[in-house]
């Protein structure tokens, strides 16, 4: 091992204490927050960028935000905010990914903090802001372009919410996150000089960008391509994806993917980003912190107009949760050519939101992960993109009229294999009132893929009292109706008939009829 300089244990000093305020600025948005979505599954991020607009570093939340906050902090600094002015959006053409997750950029002493938090509701024509049927911007809620974000811009915004003291309390629950940023780095920039601060910003970038180029060069130079498809209300959506690795760079390419839809599973290309970054940071260098320095070697493209790069007015609210699914499954499924990677997950967020005039509840289900080379894959986990928690029982009914009937494991969901899928969860839920219902689902006809000659997952099913509900659907529940959800199983590793190069004891599915499809 080598020396370390005063200067190497300088940086990872300042390193640790700037990602201890990013994650502080979590913890601080996440227990002050009013709904469920935030204080409970805790679906929200946070960062600090430097004065150029490049991300410092990102507390461990929700990947699917990794790649597009840059995006963000570029429309805001375009406007050169006042230091410590707040401003926000959530427009997926300026910045933003959907138009539930609002995004808060404040300026300060060394750059800009950023918070980003999945709002239960922003308007539009259901509750929640996730209809199924959405095939316009403005129907799925208020659109926010950059804007500075005083005490009259808020209440005009929440006026045009559901349950707005619910949104009012989450909005001042972000603002409380960037006062604890300017603290935390006045802070810190009274301890170390704000010259060395900087200096150590520029330093950690390049640190990342070192060691993912690095890791890079140990995959072999080649081009792999693979493709995959999204259920869409019309029939199956392709999506193509080329990776090319060549020495410490590498370049995913969508050429071929299908042209957007009239539907909601159109991406803006900043989520597309965000999927292909999270796999490059699993499959190269999965322990190293959060930044954009890590991001610099890789290259996406996609054509305007095509799913993954949609244009305005498309509707895209899908498209952050079940698109960016798939994409990471497609970017996986080309590196899996080059390097050993795991059997398909879930491949969905199994969005359900529950609604009226008096309240609205979101919520995202895990499912089953799929095997590794080595190793089992988890049951009952969010998959990939999301990495949020569930909201407990006890929380859910104190808040809501709602009713948790059922929450357990599908057993034998999973794929078989050397090593089994995980095993995905159902989930049954009674409306105790009349209200709404949206359902935006994947894998309800296309299984989760098995690797090497491993099973595949079950699909998922969606049904309210009884009877099957396809993918995508909107409805009325009246009171006693009882929504079930049983997510996908991941799929399994290696053929359970043949040998195993590693010795051990082949793992059959717990339930034949994985074998078979049938649940």
């Amino acid at each position: 091992m080598e020396d370390l300089t005063p200067y190497d244990i300088e940086l990872q000093v300042i390193g640790s204490a700037l990602r201890a305020i990013a994650e502080e600025m979590g913890a601080v948005l996440v227990r002050s927050a009013f709904s469920a979505n935030i204080k409970e599954r805790r679906d929200c991020s946070t960062a600090l960028f430097d004065e150029a607009g490049r991300m410092v570093t990102q507390a461990e939340h929700i990947p699917v935000h990794l790649g597009a906050m840059p995006e963000a902090v570029a429309a805001v600094r375009a406007h050169d905010p006042a230091p410590g002015e707040p401003w926000i959006l959530n427009d997926p053409y300026a910045g933003g990914t959907h138009l539930p997750d609002l995004t808060i950029v404040t300026r300060t002493l060394l750059g800009f903090a950023v918070t980003r938090a999945h709002h239960a509701d922003v308007g539009g024509s259901e509750p929640g802001s996730l209809s199924a049927h959405s095939t316009t911007l403005a129907e799925e809620g208020v659109v926010i372009p950059p804007t500075r974000l005083d005490e009259t811009t808020l209440e005009e915004l929440v006026a045009q919410m559901r349950n707005p003291d619910e949104r009012r309390g989450d909005l001042r629950a972000q603002l409380a996150a960037h006062r604890l940023a300017d603290e935390r780095l006045a802070e810190l920039t009274a301890r170390r000089g704000r010259e060395q601060v900087s200096a150590a910003m520029d330093e950690l970038l390049s640190y990342s960008e070192r060691v993912v180029r690095a890791a890079i060069r140990g995959i072999p130079d080649g081009r792999h391509e693979a493709f995959d498809y999204l259920e869409g209300r019309d029939g199956l959506i392709e999506i193509r994806a080329a990776v090319t690795i060549a020495g410490d760079a590498l370049e995913i390419d969508f050429a071929g993917t299908a042209p957007q839809v009239e539907g909601n599973l159109n991406c803006p290309l900043s989520v597309t980003r965000s999927a292909c970054f999270y796999v490059v940071r699993c499959l190269t260098a999965p322990d190293l912190p959060a930044s954009g320095g890590a991001f610099v070697p890789v290259t996406v493209r996609a054509p305007e107009g095509c799913l993954v790069n949609a244009r305005p007015p498309a509707a895209v609210v899908a498209g952050n949760t079940e698109t960016s699914s798939r994409i990471t499954d497609v970017v996986f499924a080309a590196l899996g050519q080059a390097v050993p990677v795991p059997a398909q997950g879930q491949g969905t967020m199994n969005n359900v939101v529950f609604g009226n005039d008096r309240f609205t509840y979101y919520e995202t289900i895990g499912g089953g992960q799929g095997a590794c080379p080595d190793a089992d894959g988890p049951s009952a986990v969010h998959v990939a993109m999301s990495n949020t928690l569930n909201t407990p029982v006890e929380a859910l009914e104190l808040s809501y009229p709602l009713r948790v009937e059922r929450y357990a494991l599908r057993l034998g969901s999973g794929g078989s294999g050397c090593f089994r899928g995980g095993d995905g969860v159902v989930r049954e839920i009674r409306a105790l009132e009349p209200m709404r219902a949206s359902l935006l689902t994947q894998r309800r006809a296309l299984a989760p893929k098995g690797v090497n000659g491993g099973g595949d997952g079950l699909p998922g099913r969606n049904l309210r009292d009884g009877r099957e509900l396809p993918a995508f659907v909107t409805t009325d529940l009246e009171e006693g109706d009882v929504l079930r959800v049983e997510t996908p199983g991941g799929g399994g590793w290696g053929d359970p008939r043949g040998s195993d190069p590693t010795g051990l004891t082949p793992r059959p599915s717990a339930n034949p009829a994985a074998e078979s499809g049938r649940a």
